[in-house]
């Protein structure tokens, strides 16, 4: 049988690295395809947890308050466009609405019951990234998760209760008592944490290195 191993990846729908993150992740994973078995899970994490919910702007001016500044804003968006085309991505950030990611957190927690948190994760990113869609809107979330496959008005109604908010909140403070303060953060197998979105060779490396370890402890 190939080893498996069990990877959670912290990381917000907002965040450029994250999706950067996601698929030099998935590069690696394809690349030992027969070799080793992952496993994924998604877990929660706000880059602006002061975001006002129900509202949403364009990212450049959050951007531009939070680093100082128009000039600087285009600056690191041009630099995290560029490195995304490197994996595929063509970010259209002038569309990209800012919003609080409480719901969209919500959503990736409902969906990974079903099975489909991979797929709600990815089209969450294209959506913020890509379509210019404003993910802090339950309309639009539900919408999201019906072109995955799942009841749009089941979802647009779980969104518009309090389910899962605990539980989100949870996991948020176990980030904080694992001293995660950015992400992308990977944790492998409970024990092996790798900050950053690093790129898929060395992703792969700490894969083997993982299944090794576990060799070797037995």
């Amino acid at each position: 049988m190939r080893p498996h191993v069990e990877v959670e990846i912290w990381s917000d729908v907002v965040c450029p690295w994250c999706y950067i993150g996601k698929r030099r992740f998935e590069a690696a994973v394809s690349e030992l395809a027969g070799e080793i078995d992952v496993a994924v899970r998604f877990r929660p994490f706000q880059l602006d947890p002061t975001a006002s919910p129900g509202k949403s702007g364009p990212v450049l001016d959050a951007y531009a308050k939070k680093f100082g500044g128009p000039e600087r804003a285009h600056e690191i968006i041009d630099h995290v466009t560029s490195v995304a085309a490197d994996s595929g991505i063509q970010f259209q950030m002038d569309r990209a609405l800012r919003a609080n990611t409480l719901l969209a957190h919500r959503l990736l927690w409902v969906a990974r019951a079903t099975g489909q948190q991979v797929a709600m994760k990815e089209r969450l990113l294209q959506a913020y990234f890509i379509d210019g869609l404003d993910i802090g809107d339950p309309e639009t979330l539900a919408a999201c998760a019906a072109e995955i496959g799942l009841d749009r008005d089941r979802i647009l109604a779980f969104l518009e209760s309090d389910a899962g908010r605990d539980e989100i909140r949870r996991e948020m403070q176990d980030a904080a008592e694992m001293e995660i303060a950015a992400v992308p953060t990977f944790v492998f197998d409970c024990k092996w944490m790798v900050p950053g979105a690093q790129d898929p060779d060395t992703f792969a490396q700490v894969l083997r290195t993982v299944v090794a370890k576990r060799n070797a402890d037995v």
